[in-house]
């Protein structure tokens, strides 16, 4: 499907928010994911990501997670200045904020024409935990989170009750969780620890783990692993054409 691109600003409460828009270029009305990028904003692998899932079908919104922090555009290097700067970034937005950023995003949704109403969630490391967060929000009926960092732990801001993991019964969709076993970032443990709440939360989700790093999804680097990345887009793809059409 041939598809196109362009930006909006949305307006947040603590600023606003360059949002990418990815979506097919034919007339119609298409079902929306909140693809949620790692801590580096829009890399050009986030963005070849957002484009292969508008190519099948779906608008695809790509937020700068990170607006408040800093200038409308920035994209972070995958360096040590970058990841020093993004794990910065991350460690001082409140979790909190980024529902707020859902909100405008699913607000502007609704004005759109090529919008049909259904929405789904899809992230990449911090994004994979920003896309959990999404799934908290009613409308979210699919969530697909790669590699979701800190969902066994307290490094993103949150007040008492907030933590992603604290609000388990809020979430009603479908998820799908795709980890890598060689992940330093998110260990046996921490995985066993949220399978065992997602267990306990009566959630309907699926669980893979596969034999790959972190990142394995991103096509650059020594980490990609393409195999393993064709598999991870079938599998998010199966989930939302299923569930959203």
């Amino acid at each position: 499907m041939l598809i196109q691109s362009h930006a909006v600003d949305l307006a947040t409460p603590t600023g606003t928010m360059r949002t990418y828009v990815h979506r097919p270029a034919g007339e119609g009305r298409y079902p929306a994911i909140l693809f949620y990028s790692e801590i580096f904003q829009q890399t050009g692998p986030i963005e070849r990501a957002a484009k292969i899932m508008a190519g099948h079908g779906y608008v695809v919104l790509v937020p700068e997670v990170f607006h408040e922090l800093n200038p409308i555009g920035t994209v972070l290097g995958y360096d040590d200045a970058g990841r020093d700067k993004g794990n910065a970034d991350k460690a001082a937005k409140p979790v909190m904020a980024y529902d707020d950023d859902n909100a405008a995003m699913l607000a502007w949704l609704d004005t759109q024409p090529f919008f049909s109403g259904k929405v789904g969630a899809m992230g990449f490391c911090l994004g994979g935990h920003l896309a959990f967060r999404a799934a908290l929000h009613p409308r979210v009926a699919a969530t697909a989170c790669f590699y979701a960092t800190d969902l066994h732990t307290h490094v993103i801001p949150d007040a008492p009750g907030q933590h992603s993991m604290d609000r388990l019964a809020e979430i009603g969709g479908e998820l799908l969780m795709i980890w890598g076993k060689q992940d330093p970032h998110i260990p046996a443990a921490g995985r066993a620890e949220v399978y065992a709440r997602l267990s306990a939360a009566g959630l309907c989700f699926t669980w893979h783990e596969f034999n790959g790093q972190h990142a394995f999804m991103r096509d650059e680097g020594e980490r990609y692993d393409p195999e393993l990345a064709m598999l991870g887009y079938q599998l998010a793809l199966g989930l939302f054409r299923r569930v959203l059409g």
